[in-house]
C-alpha cells in the first residue's frame, strides 16, 4: 500500500518525542509502522539537531526551501514556533504540499482564514495538531454523552490548571511573555478544552465570557482564567485554565487535567485525558474515566489505546491517499474563541458572541 511521505519541519523536542519517535512511530521497539504515512526526513534551524534525526534514520535538508524542492516529499508537519506556523504552512502549500501543523494553527484569526482559503483553494489537506480528540477515553466520554447515558446533560468544566511560570526560566518562555505567540494559559491550554467540549458535545462554542484570575504571578501572561461558554445547541458550561496552581505533584498536577460532565441520571468524571497522553500501560500516570450515579461509582474501561499523534497522522494522510482534501476550520474557530476569551476579560467578563 503506497505511503504519503512526510517531513517535519522544526525538528525540537517535542517534534523528536511525540511526533517523530510516537507519531511517525520512528521509536520502533515501542512502535510498528503506520499504514498509510512515513516520516522521512527533517529540518530544524538549529543544525546540532540533525544528529538526533539521523539517529532515527531521518534524511536531514539544510533548508526549508530543499524539503519543498524534494518530489518525494507528499507532506510537511509543521512543528516551528507559533508565530512561523502560517508563514511556513502557506508556502508548503504554495509549492503544493499537504500541512500538518502544531496547535495553535497561527497565530491570529486572518492568517488562519489565508491558509484554510488556500487549502481549499488547492484541494489540499490541512490538519492542525488538535490531537486530544484521538484519545480513547474522550472518543468514550462523547460516545456515553452522546448516548444519553447520563440523561440530560445541563453543565460541564473542562480544566488545566498547574504551575508553570514561577521559575525565571519558564517565566521567559512563550507561555509566559508572548500572548501574541498564543502564550498565557487562554492561548496554550483553553484552547484544548474547547475543541475538546465541541467534539464531545458535538456543537460549535458560540459565545463566552471570562475572567481573569488575580495577578500573583510575576509573568507577562494572564495568570489563569474562568471562563462560561454557551453552545449553539444551548449546552452552558466553563473552562477553567491557570499557570498559578501547584496541585501537589505530578499526579496532582496530571490527574487536574480533565472534565466533569454532569447530568440529570450521573456525572462522567476524566482524569488525565487532557494531556498527551493516549493511555498505554507504560506512561507516567493512568487516565482514568468514571461514571457517578445513584448505584455508585463505575470505572470506564476502552477496548483500545490509540496513540493519539499516530492517530491524527493517518488521518491526515488517508485524506490524501483518498483525496478528499480535509481542512483545518477548527483551528481558525479556536484562535477566535481564545480572541473573544481575551476580549470578554478585558471588557470585565462581557459576554462576546463566536461566529
Amino acid at each position: 500500500m503506497a505511503k504519503v511521505k512526510y517531513a517535519i519541519i522544526g525538528f525540537g523536542g517535542i517534534a523528536e518525542n511525540r511526533v517523530a519517535k510516537e507519531g511517525y512511530a520512528c521509536d520502533k521497539a515501542r512502535f510498528a509502522p503506520l499504514k498509510s504515512a512515513e516520516l522521512v526526513g527533517a529540518y530544524d534551524l538549529f543544525a546540532g539537531r540533525k544528529e538526533a534525526a539521523a539517529a532515527l534514520g531521518l534524511k536531514w535538508y539544510d533548508s526549508i526551501d530543499a524539503i519543498l524542492a524534494d518530489k518525494e516529499i507528499d507532506a510537511v508537519y509543521v512543528a516551528t514556533n507559533n508565530a512561523s506556523h502560517a508563514e511556513i504552512a502557506l508556502k508548503a502549500m504554495e509549492a503544493g504540499k499537504h500541512v500538518i501543523v502544531e496547535k495553535p494553527i497561527a497565530t491570529s484569526p486572518a492568517d488562519a482564514k489565508k491558509m484554510v482559503d488556500l487549502a481549499a483553494k488547492k484541494k489540499l489537506c490541512l490538519s492542525v495538531d488538535h490531537m486530544m480528540v484521538y484519545n480513547a477515553y474522550n472518543v468514550m466520554a462523547k460516545k456515553y454523552v452522546r448516548a444519553g447515558k447520563l440523561g440530560d446533560v445541563n453543565d460541564c468544566c473542562f480544566h488545566m490548571e498547574f504551575a508553570f511560570g514561577y521559575d525565571p526560566a519558564e517565566a521567559a518562555t512563550w507561555r509566559c511573555s508572548k500572548i501574541e505567540e498564543m502564550g498565557g494559559p487562554i492561548g496554550d491550554v483553553a484552547s484544548h478544552c474547547f475543541y475538546v467540549a465541541e467534539y464531545i458535545f458535538g456543537s460549535r462554542i458560540v459565545e463566552v465570557c471570562c475572567c481573569y484570575l488575580p495577578k500573583t504571578m510575576n509573568i507577562v501572561a494572564e495568570d489563569g482564567a474562568y471562563i462560561k461558554f454557551t453552545m449553539a445547541n444551548g449546552m452552558k458550561g466553563s473552562v477553567k485554565v491557570a499557570f498559578s496552581e501547584p496541585r501537589g505533584g505530578l499526579v496532582g498536577t496530571l490527574s487536574n487535567l480533565g472534565y466533569e460532565i454532569y447530568g440529570t441520571e450521573g456525572v462522567l468524571r476524566s482524569y488525565g485525558s487532557m494531556f498527551q497522553l493516549s493511555g498505554k500501560d507504560d506512561e507516567p500516570y493512568k487516565i482514568r474515566l468514571e461514571m457517578e450515579t445513584a448505584a455508585g461509582v463505575r470505572k470506564l474501561h476502552p477496548r483500545s489505546f490509540p496513540n493519539i499523534y499516530q492517530s491524527l497522522i493517518e488521518h491526515h494522510a488517508e485524506s490524501v491517499l483518498a483525496g478528499k482534501a480535509i481542512n483545518a476550520r477548527e483551528g481558525l474557530r479556536n484562535l477566535q474563541l481564545c480572541e473573544a476569551a481575551h476580549k470578554s476579560a478585558q471588557q470585565g467578563g462581557k459576554a462576546v458572541a463566536v461566529k
